[in-house]
């Protein structure tokens, strides 16, 4: 993964559970514009991000389970999950996640 793109950035490494899997990925700031991105480009979940990353459809619903700095909620997603009935601060749209350090030891679980 370390090509000569990427030499000398700071690796970032999370979990995603998912379908019965647990799946460790590595990646660094700024190569995915969200945690919907990477999850959608190295999982692949179908039916996974349908609005694009508007934070408007709801299916890229994730639980945060341990080790991240959660940003404000955006209009967008604040809309979506009340619509959805969702008011666990936990739950967020992995569109509306950016890939940072602080993402570096997180585990989350798709919904």
């Amino acid at each position: 993964m370390n090509s000569g793109n990427n030499i000398g950035l700071k690796i970032i490494t999370l979990t995603v559970l998912w379908d019965e899997g647990s799946y460790e990925i590595e990646t660094f700031a700024n190569e995915y514009r969200s945690l919907m991105t990477l999850i959608f480009d190295r999982i692949g979940p179908e039916d996974f991000g349908e609005c694009l990353g508007m934070g408007k459809c709801g299916t890229c619903l994730v639980e945060i389970i341990q080790n991240h700095t959660l940003t404000d909620f955006g209009r967008n997603e604040c809309n979506t999950l009340n619509k959805h009935g969702i008011s666990d601060p936990g739950m967020r749209l992995a569109c509306q996640l950016l890939i940072d350090e602080h993402c570096n030891g997180m585990i989350v679980r798709l919904l």
